[in-house]
This record gives structure tokens, sequence and C-alpha cells, in this order.
């Protein structure tokens, strides 16, 4: 396998982010599927398990925030090294930074393992639904070092300048978790019937050969592994260096499951019908903002390596494409969900009430999406340029400071709905905002 290392310094930007954005696309197509194709089948089981698997997300986007933080971290610091630096020495980086990952994420499996009952009951879940949120977190929480590595993996795969393998990998285990699905959840053909602790072990499964995949990329083709990590304070040095981002980041990533885990113990208190909607449109949000999400990712890579050479004009320029994609991107997912948000809603599930909340998330929160995205791709941004408490804080604001004050007052006066305005409000005001700021700060940066 030959190696690839792109430089992005040189070029016409709006072909490069294109290039680079397309093939992430099918890997945050990959992501979606998991989940929707979860949201699916699990609803086939019943609103309580729907509802279990929803108070499920708060948790499990926890965990991956972790190692989501680490792994931008990592990808921004092997994009800023990997043209003019010594290739051991990037080798070595991208071995130390999995090295934590991995021993961040055990210990807090460790942890949560031990605390399922508490945690969730602390989120509202009643009796009958806790039983299903032990039986899916158990299996889950084992199965989380097959989802890590990976993740941080293709972080490190994408900073080389390659995002096709890394999305066709995320694809691949989409569809085997896709496959999996309803043989272990229904106990189709030899296979038994798990009901719910079938879809977390379809995940594991389909986790597990992303793993394998990725280590070959990384040992065989990029030689970018070893098991050499050198001395230890060289390996503190590359641990500091990767914290620098990954603990902003990781702030900034896990205030979003904080904030919706005090978000669904508010609408629970609408009864389990609003949980399992809010579950459902949460999981169809992420597919419909999966291609900002594609750029954001691809924004790190992009602004890290121009970042490196001073190329502060092709940084503006990359800005700007982004912007007007994002706006016109948010417009016409909006005008889909209007004239489809029903029918969209029904595809997971029969219940009447679940349809209408779901339905009525689309249309307010939905109106928002393109100042969504512009909070997603600052944040990304600031990481580029190695400047990750901008990003930190304007997550804090979004989401602890107004979206779940303006929810709790928003419940108390227009009832469920309020709940949803208060998130069309506070992705409006930061959206605007953070991308100000951005802006600003780079151009204090560059002195321009």
């Amino acid at each position: 396998m030959k190696k690839i290392n792109k430089n992005l310094t040189e070029g016409n930007i709006k072909k490069q982010l294109f290039n680079l954005t397309w093939p992430m696309l099918f890997g945050m197509l990959g992501m979606v599927i998991f989940n929707l194709v979860d949201t699916y089948f699990v609803g086939k089981l019943g609103v309580q398990q729907l509802a279990a698997m929803s108070f499920s997300y708060p948790v499990i986007m926890f965990i991956n925030s972790l190692s989501q933080g680490i792994g931008i971290g990592t990808s921004s610091l092997i994009s800023r090294n990997i043209i003019a630096t010594n290739r051991q020495e990037v080798k070595m980086m991208a071995s130390r930074a999995l090295l934590l990952g991995f021993i961040v994420v055990i210990i807090f499996v460790i942890l949560g393992l031990f605390t399922i009952r508490p945690i969730f009951s602390s989120l509202g879940a009643k009796p009958e639904i806790l039983n299903y949120i032990s039986d899916y977190m158990n299996i889950w929480y084992l199965g989380v070092p097959f989802v890590v590595i990976p993740m941080i993996g293709n972080n490190i795969v994408r900073a080389t300048g390659d995002t096709f393998s890394p999305g066709m990998l995320m694809v691949s285990s989409g569809i085997i978790n896709a496959i999996l699905d309803p043989l272990l959840m229904f106990g189709y053909g030899p296979f038994p019937e798990m009901g719910i602790k079938g879809a977390a072990l379809a995940t594991v499964i389909a986790r597990c050969t992303s793993l394998i995949f990725i280590l070959t990329v990384l040992i065989k083709r990029e030689n970018l592994l070893t098991l050499h990590f050198g001395k230890l304070k060289n390996i503190l040095s590359t641990w500091k260096d990767v914290f620098y981002i990954a603990a902003p980041a990781s702030l900034g990533l896990l205030i979003t499951p904080i904030s919706i885990g005090f978000i669904t113990k508010i609408i629970a208190n609408f009864g389990k019908e609003a949980v399992a909607a809010f579950g459902v449109a949460s999981r169809v949000e992420m597919f419909a903002l999966m291609v900002i999400a594609s750029l954001g990712s691809v924004l790190i890579i992009f602004i890290g390596q121009n970042f490196s050479k001073q190329k502060f004009q092709r940084i503006f320029k990359s800005l700007k494409y982004a912007l007007n994609f994002s706006m016109v991107w948010g417009v016409l997912v909006f005008i889909l969900l209007l004239l489809f948000g029903r029918v969209i809603a029904s595809v997971f599930t029969d219940d009447l009430l679940v349809i209408e909340i779901t339905k009525n998330y689309f249309y307010i929160i939905g109106a928002s999406y393109g100042f969504q995205g512009l909070v997603m791709l600052s944040s990304a941004s600031y990481n580029g340029i190695n400047k990750p408490y901008p990003s930190a804080l304007f997550s804090i604001i979004r989401m602890l400071v107004l979206y779940v004050p303006l929810a709790w007052i928003g419940a108390k006066i227009l009832g469920l709905n309020g709940v949803f305005w208060a998130g069309f409000i506070a992705n409006v005001i930061v959206g605007i905002s953070s991308f100000w700021f951005l802006h600003h700060t780079i151009k204090k940066v560059s002195n321009l």
C-alpha cells in the first residue's frame, strides 16, 4: 500500500475542500447508518426500548466525545507536522496519541460499568426502562475499545490528507451493523433472539472490523505506528501537545451530551413518548448535519496545514466557502423537513404521538440548522489554528448558558415546544457570534 501525503498549502481551494469532504461525507454517512438503523430496529421492539436507547444517547456521546477530543487533538498535531517534521517523529506522535486515548477511555468504561443504574435513574429513567438500558449498556461498554481506537486512528489517517480510506471504513462498518442488527435482535436463522442486547452486540462486532482495518492502514501502508514510544519525557511531551487541543475539544464535545442529559430529564416530564421522539429527532438531526460535520473535519486538516505555512489568505477563503455552504445547506434541509417531517418520523415508529412530537422538533429547531452548522465549522477551525479554547467556550454558551436554562423556562411557559424553541435560539445566537469571533481571531494572529 502506498503512503498518501497531500500538500494543501497550494492549489485550488474549492477543489481541495470538495475532494477531501466527499469521502468524509461517506464516513459520516456510516456513522448515521449506525444510529438510524439501530433506532429503526429498536423502534420495532417497542416504545420502552426506544426510550431506553434515547436515555443511553447522552452517555454514549460522553464516551465518544472523550475519544473524539483526543482524535481532534491528534489530527491537529499531525496535520501541522506531517509536511515539515521528520517522519519518524510523526510516527511516534501518532503512536503515543493512540496509547493516550486507550488509557483515558478504559478508565471511564470501568467507571461506567459500575454506575449504569445510578446515572440513568438520575436522568429520569423509570424502573421498567432501566432494565433495557442495563441490557444495552453492559454490552456496549465492553466494546468501547473497538470504538475508540478506530476513531483516533481515522483522525491520524485523515491528517495525512487521506479522507477516502476512513470514509469507506465507516461506511463498511455501518453496513455490517445494519446487517447484524435484525439478525441478532429478532433471532433470524441460526442467530439467537437478543432484543436490545442484539443492537449493542451488532455495534461491537461492526466496530471490531473497523479496528482491524485501521490498524492495517496505519501499520502497513502509512508506517505510522510503533510499540516503541520513546522516553517518558517525550511521551509526556506529546501527550501535552495532544491535550492542549484535546482537553478543550473534549470539554466542548462533552458539554453536548451533558446538556442533552439535562434536556432529556426536562423532556422526560412529558412522558416516554416525548423521550422516544427526542431520540428519533436527534438521530435524524445527525443525518441532516453530516455534510457540514464532514466539512468541519476537513477544515481542521486544511487550516492546520495552511496555518503551519502562514497561508492566511487561503484560510479566509476556505471560511468564506464554508459559511456560504452552511447557510445554503441549512435552508435546503429545513425545506425538506417542512415537506416530509411527518413521513421521516413515521419511518422509525408507528406511535402517532411520537410522530407528532418529532415533527414539531423538525419544524422548530430545523430552521436553525444553518446556524448550528456555523457553530460546528468554527469549532473545527479554532482547533486547526491551535486556538482550542474559544471552541469550548462557545459550546458552553450554546448548551449550558442558553439551551438548558431556556429549555427549563420554555417548558414551563410553552410546554414541550418551548424546549425546542430554546434550541433554536441557542443555535442562532452562538452560530453568528462564534463565526464572527473566529474571523477576528485569525485576523489578529495574522496581523492583517
